[in-house]
């Protein structure tokens, strides 16, 4: 397979994926290049702050930078001819010049994964897990709003069997404790749930328990 090298501008780690306020793009192509050495692509990268001989040493990137200066970068080669400067390129443009094998694509990206990790911190009541996935949420340049709906989601998932077996109870003994707002708004199929099927009676969907409440 062929060879991908990128010349990062001075950053301040190798991925300049960190500090305070992120450049989605590096989020973006940070996750392009873990997806491309996944795929069994060979990555190297070249930070202008941390390895300086790298960018003297290859004689394109050198003229790059003597006819251009840092906004030639990033500067990046497949096996030694110019794919793109001055931009990080978007990944189907990366799996063209490699002749990657992309197979079927995956909407699973780190952001995404983090986002379904917000969520299982929701339904497990778990706030270590929450706190730590939040920040790497940010970290990754996932918005609050996003957050926020991954959340409601996982609120409205946990709470769907609570509401089941209150509305059962309900049924039962008429205590009144289900909410009626979320039977309005089912979530997981749990309107198919509750709904009597064709022809059944109420005695028929929950013989046992109302037979030993009578």
């Amino acid at each position: 397979m062929k060879r991908l090298e990128v010349f990062d501008p001075a950053m301040c780690c190798s991925t300049g994926v960190c500090g305070p306020q992120v450049d989605p793009v590096l989020v973006r192509f940070a996750a392009d290049v873990k997806w491309l050495q996944e795929q069994g692509a060979e990555v190297r990268r070249f930070n202008l702050s941390q390895s300086p001989a790298a960018f003297v040493e290859n004689e394109k990137v050198k003229q790059a930078l003597t006819e251009k200066g840092e906004a030639a970068l990033p500067f990046l080669l497949v096996d030694g001819r110019v794919l793109a400067s001055g931009h990080y390129p978007e990944r189907d443009q990366l799996i063209e010049a490699l002749g990657v094998k992309s197979g079927e694509s995956s909407l699973f990206s780190p952001a995404v994964a983090e986002l379904v990790a917000i969520g299982a911190a929701i339904t497990v009541n778990c706030e270590p897990c929450l706190k730590y996935h939040y920040r790497e949420a940010q970290r990754l340049g996932v918005s609050k709003t996003d957050m926020a709906r991954a959340v409601k989601m996982a609120a409205s998932v946990k709470d769907s069997p609570h509401q089941a077996i209150l509305r059962l109870a309900d049924k039962l003994t008429g205590a009144g404790l289900s909410n009626p707002a979320a039977a309005s708004d089912p979530c997981c199929g749990d309107q198919a749930s509750t709904d009597k099927p064709s022809g059944a009676s109420g005695d028929a969907q929950y013989p046992p328990y109302r037979n030993e409440l009578r």
